[in-house]
């Protein structure tokens, strides 16, 4: 077996004791991206073997810096990353060297990891599908003419693939969780907060996304969450990150599961997806827990309109230079020129409307929350589709009337900033994996964790690699 199938706490594990060397899992490492990376593309930017090669056999005899001390990572595309080329996906970035780290960057560096390139993103991370002008698509490694998701595709599909053995993601829109369930791997949201944002920009009004751990077991996923969490003194709104993956047992006998399904038809999804949540669902009623079907507990398109107004406005104060300057507009992609041109007619009635309705939505959460210790909706709306479409058109004949409509499942966790955990619930009849959603109570993110560890000692989906 391959040293890139272990986990990335196995393979910590052998490195602490000194039964392997950083070298050594470089060397798998770079066989590895040989033989699978040209075909999926799920790692760009890629720097040169020997240079590689030389960091990790000076790793070799040197004291551990943190877990991860000798592991290859990939950072997305999104992230700055000191001295490695970092596009964000966009041609006007191409030839775009930091000089610093962001702040994902450095706490994976100060741990230990060795950055072997970047994982793939669509520009600007905007659409759940990976493609962009620069590298072009990411393909899915469970079926190559397929989409990985996105907009952590490239993450998502390194892990699939055993480019890497951990990954970071973000997620504004399902950017986590679309990819993990379209790859079948685990991808977890935290709450709002407790991976803190760079200084730059923004950092009162922006709390839509945040960055998040994806990886093949839930271990995995604890552990880099802890590596990623923890305040920012430059930033507001910082968390104390819990223990997680000490806190990983939990007893689900008894324990309240709501089942949102399609949100009273309103998240119209292709046939046989809630099925196959349904099939997740039953696992964890084989653990104990009780799941019980749950009706819509606000109108879907009552969150929709706050969502696009907010998120609207977010890029528009964030890119609006962009738009203005004649060079770089004739480069932006259509889905971020709409997503500039829709937030500049935001109102500030209707800003304001958005922000009750999302305060409504919260409390409400957390009244469900007081009944149910988690919610249930699926990761994704279509199953995994062609490479070559920019975005899926029309769900069982309804038509999307925007790019990114097709993934309005994952809104309701995103406008609140509750945790959410990806987690893959088999494949469907065509071949193509699918996931649901595990939702937790605002910072309960370790029970979070720890019910999907035990959903995935009794399935581990990602153990089944694709060929």
């Amino acid at each position: 077996m391959s040293l890139m199938e272990l986990s990335a706490s196995e393979l910590s594990r052998l490195i602490a004791r000194r039964a392997l060397k950083p070298s050594e899992l470089m060397e798998a490492y770079l066989a590895r991206f040989a033989s699978t990376n040209p075909a999926v593309n799920a790692i760009v930017s890629a720097r040169d073997p020997d240079d590689l090669r030389a960091q990790a056999r000076a790793m070799d005899d040197a004291p551990p810096r943190g877990w991860l001390h000798g592991l290859p990572l990939a950072v997305k595309d999104l992230v700055a990353v000191r001295g490695l080329r970092t596009t964000f996906g966009s041609p006007l970035f191409r030839d775009h060297v930091p000089d610093e780290d962001d702040l994902v960057a450095a706490r994976l560096r100060a741990a230990g990891a060795i950055f072997t390139g970047k994982t793939n993103t669509p520009e600007w991370g905007q659409g759940s599908h990976t493609f962009n002008p620069v590298f072009g698509a990411t393909r899915n490694p469970c079926d190559l003419s397929r989409s990985a998701g996105g907009s952590s595709g490239g993450a998502a599909a390194a892990l699939a693939a055993r480019l890497v053995p951990v990954a970071d993601g973000s997620d504004m829109m399902g950017s986590l969780r679309n990819p993990a369930a379209f790859c079948n791997v685990y991808g977890f949201r935290p709450s709002w907060g407790l991976v803190p944002a760079d200084a730059g920009g923004d950092t009162f009004l922006a709390t839509l996304a945040t960055d998040g751990p994806m990886a093949r077991t839930i271990e995995d996923l604890a552990r880099l969450l802890e590596t990623l969490a923890g305040p920012h003194p430059a930033v507001p709104f910082g968390r104390v990150c819990p223990p997680l993956a000490d806190r990983l047992d939990i007893d689900l006998r008894g324990r309240r599961i709501g089942w949102l399904a399609d949100w009273g038809g309103a998240y119209r999804c292709e046939p046989g997806i809630l099925d196959i949540c349904a099939s997740g669902l039953r696992v964890f009623e084989e653990l104990g827990a009780r799941v019980e079907p749950l009706p819509p507990p606000v109108a879907a398109e009552e969150l929709w309109q706050a969502w696009i107004r907010l998120r609207g406005f977010l890029n528009a104060g964030a890119k609006g230079a962009l738009l203005a300057d004649a060079h770089s507009r004739d480069l932006l992609k259509p889905e971020s020129r709409w997503e500039i041109e829709f937030g500049q007619t935001v109102t500030a009635p209707q800003l304001y409307a958005a922000s009750l309705t999302r305060s409504r939505w919260y409390a409400q959460a957390a009244a469900l929350f007081e009944r149910y210790d988690f919610l249930v909706l699926p990761s994704a709306q279509v199953w995994p589709f062609p490479v070559e479409w920019r975005w899926p058109a029309a769900i069982n004949g309804r038509a999307m009337d925007t790019y990114h409509r097709w993934m309005e499942v994952v809104v309701p966790v995103s406008l609140i900033g509750l945790p959410a955990l990806a987690l893959p619930c088999g494949f469907g009849p065509s071949g193509l994996p699918m996931g649901l959603q595990l939702i937790g109570r605002d910072g309960g993110d370790a029970d979070v964790l720890a019910a999907g560890q035990q959903y995935h000692l009794a399935t581990d989906w990602p153990a089944r690699a694709p060929s």
